[in-house]
């Protein structure tokens, strides 16, 4: 299938290394020019040298997402280097494992404020486009219990509505707005190799719990994200997809 992505720009916030990194080439590979941007200059340009043998155009900056300017600056510039933007997807995220104050705030500041600045510093971009897409990433901790009372939960089930609402909104303006929600997810550079290593335990009762028997891999996700985004499906707007090796046993209405 050719989901028509050659020529379009993806602008990718915290995508120099997991699942970020395998959507980034995902994109490449079909010919979309991609700006990915993360904390570290070595992965950043690490991820800037993959992505430029698919001989797509690559903008690659290294910031801190935490400063308020910065992701908007980012999405500017990314905006200006790659002569627009058809696609945008934050993947920036954290996870503390505890509920207090400045577990939620670090949560609102590494990962639902640089999706929120990044959308909004988008929004003209995509708005040109005529074909725009906005990814918004979710996770089942959002719908399933998930190592107790946490503020990534709740904030990822907040993102989930907020996409929602964006997608009414935003659809006036030619730009569709979807939900990725996904299970435990494995890349080679990503969380689950720290707790198959380290937490055994907890790592082999969570695949216990997959009726698919293996988590989800970066391979695969960034294959459903590349579709969702693409203008292969360009009438699905304010959906919720999860992908999760069956972790989930709620019917998905």
């Amino acid at each position: 299938m050719d989901l028509g992505l050659k020529g379009f720009r993806a602008v990718l916030v915290g995508a120099n290394g997991g699942i970020g990194r395998k959507v980034a080439h995902a994109l490449a590979a079909e010919g979309c020019h991609v700006a990915v941007c993360g904390r570290s200059q070595d992965k950043v340009d690490k991820i800037a040298g993959e992505l430029a043998a698919s001989g797509v155009t690559v903008h690659a900056e290294a910031l801190d997402v935490t400063d308020a300017a910065a992701v908007p600056a980012f999405v500017e510039r990314a905006a200006v280097a790659l002569g627009g933007c058809d696609i945008f997807i934050s993947f920036t995220s954290v996870n503390p494992g505890e509920d207090s104050d400045a577990a939620w705030q670090l949560v609102l500041d590494t990962d639902i404020l640089p999706l929120r600045r990044g959308i909004a510093a988008a929004r003209p971009f995509l708005r040109e486009s005529g074909n725009g897409s906005v990814i918004c990433m979710s996770s089942t901790g959002a719908v399933e219990e998930f190592m107790g009372v946490q503020p990534y939960n709740a904030l990822k089930a907040a993102v989930m509505a907020y996409s929602a609402a964006l997608s009414q909104t935003f659809a006036a303006e030619g730009i569709r707005v979807n939900c990725i929600t996904p299970g435990p997810v494995w890349t080679e550079d990503g969380p689950w190799v720290h707790i198959k290593e380290n937490m055994r335990e907890f790592y082999d009762g969570i695949v216990a719990q997959l009726p698919l028997g293996a988590l989800t891999s970066g391979e695969d996700l960034a294959r459903t994200i590349t579709f969702v985004a693409s203008p292969a499906c360009k009438t699905m707007t304010g959906a919720n997809i999860v992908v999760d090796s069956g972790l989930t046993k709620r019917v998905q209405f």
